[in-house]
């Protein structure tokens, strides 16, 4: 994309200056590119619109130096066009934008501060212009545009009249521009005007001379009206008729810049020098020119105030449709106003007793399905426990002993058919009250003993199991069913241990085998799922350590006090 320039050249008195700010050669934004072309075509009021359009892109995509960039550029358009007020109020909304901390910003900063300087320079508050180039100077980091803000700060100093101040920056500033004539001439002749100001009878006109014909070698208009404007000031009180000659050539250079501000402070020199009849003519035009001025600076503040707010605007004409609109129809509203509320009421009562009834009815069905299916799972952990694992122990002793006592299988056979009967009429089952619970354990685990397979007990002392309570023992009883029934089933084992390790408050039951280990689905299956339930409900742990065809390895971990 072509490489656009902004070359907005503001004149405070007679020779304040603005640095270039340059485009970037991509940017994705099309309000960008658009506020650069109406900036070339001298288009203020698009240049405007669109850049504070392309801010708002900015601002939602978090870039703040280019919100910042284009608050700038407003700002200058503000003051281009006289709105000086709304140029300082748009570059203070550029500072939170730019960070100081960043050497990338910092030409911004410097390019914000100076702008700032120049509007208010224009309103003349000479104080605080001296602090905006101050800051402006602080954060440049180039030579070019430090000269630019030295001379602006000088010529604030002049016109508050601190001529000392104005003086040292000049005197120390134009050895810096001999290779440069525009900025020689324009040092040169402030220069020579402070010396004036401190001195009446310094001969300044020679340097004003030689200024203006520097000028004049190099076209630079702007520059001749800053040099007439001397001339015609320095002999205004010495030689009236050279003020007046200086003054007309003043004019007429101001009317070639376009310059209005020019125009009219040539014209205000012109009505005090010129003859009565003259000075008539300059008059009329005068305040023609004055009134336009004023007019066009009115129309430019309030045309940047319009584009600025537009959205604000269309929000406060809805709003105002809105009103308009509610107080047409507040006469029809207050007459129904009470039937709508008691409607209202109704079919909130209607509708929450509804959705509330709802609810409850859908609670109470999810309570029920809950209670089934806990007492369906209850009587199936029960069957499994109590029926199951009880019958394959019966039939594994039926099947390894030949000395089978017949009274004791039948026994226990009727002892689990009453188990049974208890679980079909939802009875609870106790644990059972046999003292000798050391013994219960041991013809437990022995009952698995085969031709094949050795049982190995440790640690099952009945002194221990003293200080067990029954539903800790009914649990456990259970658990040592449920590991010797799956060991039985599945894994092949001719060694089986049982070691029981009493610690103080904790019961530790450590199994193990060397048969084929167990599949993860075994593990997961209902029978040990089950008993891990049993084991949780009791506070405790159990641990697999599943070792595929070496053996299985289980810990139980249970709290007894």
């Amino acid at each position: 994309m072509k490489r656009f320039s902004l070359y907005i050249l503001l004149v405070f008195l007679y020779s304040c200056q603005q640095e270039v700010i340059q485009k970037e050669t991509s940017i994705d934004n099309p309000a960008y590119d658009k506020a650069f072309e109406y900036l070339e075509m001298g288009k203020a009021d698009s240049t405007f619109f669109y850049f504070n359009a392309a801010k708002q892109v900015f601002l939602e995509k978090g870039d703040s130096l280019h919100v910042a960039k284009c608050l700038i550029n407003m700002a200058l358009t503000q003051q281009e066009k006289g709105d000086y007020f709304g140029s300082q109020e748009t570059a203070l909304q550029a500072v939170p934008f730019l960070d100081e901390n960043k050497p990338e910003h910092h030409a911004f900063l410097s390019m914000n501060f100076n702008a700032l300087g120049l509007a208010t320079d224009d309103l003349r508050d000479y104080p605080k212009a001296i602090l905006f180039y101050e800051l402006a100077i602080k954060y440049s980091d180039d030579p070019q545009n430090t000269l630019i803000y030295r001379n602006n700060l000088a010529l604030s100093y002049l016109s508050d009249e601190k001529y000392e101040e104005a003086r040292e920056i000049y005197d120390d500033i134009i050895d810096e521009t001999h290779k440069n004539p525009i900025e020689h001439a324009r040092v040169l002749s402030n220069l020579a005007r402070v010396k004036w100001k401190q001195d009446r009878n310094y001969p300044a006109i020679y340097e004003f001379q030689k200024a203006l014909k520097m000028r004049e070698k190099e076209k630079d208009l702007r520059g001749q009206n800053s040099s007439l404007v001397f001339l015609t000031e320095y002999y205004e009180n010495r030689k009236p008729d050279s003020a007046l000659f200086y003054a007309k050539k003043r004019y007429d250079i101001a009317k070639k810049i376009a310059s209005s501000n020019d125009e009219i402070l040539a014209l205000k020199k012109l009505i005090k020098l010129s003859p009565s009849d003259s000075a008539k003519s300059y008059f009329e035009i005068y305040n023609n020119l004055n009134d336009s001025i004023q007019q066009a600076r009115l129309a430019a503040t309030n045309q940047f105030t319009l584009i600025r707010y537009e959205v604000e605007k269309n929000k406060a004409d809805n709003l105002t449709l809105q009103k308009d609109n509610a107080e047409k129809a507040y006469n029809i509203v207050k007459q129904r106003i009470w039937t709508f509320c008691v409607s209202l009421l109704c079919i909130t009562v209607i509708v929450g007793g509804t959705l509330w009834y709802k609810r409850r009815k859908e609670r109470m069905q999810f309570e029920a399905q809950n209670r089934i299916k806990a007492n369906q799972l209850n009587i199936s952990r029960k069957i499994h426990d109590v029926v199951a694992n009880g019958l394959y122990r019966v039939m594994t002793e039926i099947e390894n002993r030949e000395d089978i006592d017949r009274d004791g299988i039948l026994d226990r056979l009727e002892m689990m058919y009453e188990k049974s009967r208890d679980i079909s009429y939802e009875t609870e089952i106790t644990p059972d009250a046999e003292p000798d619970w050391q013994k219960q354990v041991a013809e437990l685990l022995k009952s698995f003993v085969t031709e094949n397979r050795k049982v190995i007990i440790a640690g099952n002392d009945a002194e221990q199991w003293e200080g067990v309570t029954a539903h800790i023992k009914h649990e456990v009883h259970h658990v040592l069913q449920e590991l010797m029934v799956n060991m039985r089933k599945h894994s092949q084992a001719t060694d089986v241990v049982i070691r029981f390790d009493w610690s103080p408050g904790v019961l530790r039951i450590f199994y193990s085998d060397n048969g084929v280990g167990m599949p993860e689905s075994q593990v997961k299956g209902n029978g040990l799922t089950s008993t891990g339930n049993r084991i949780s409900n009791l506070d405790g742990k159990i641990t697999f350590v599943n070792n595929a065809g070496k053996g299985l390895k289980v810990e139980v971990s249970i709290p007894i006090f």
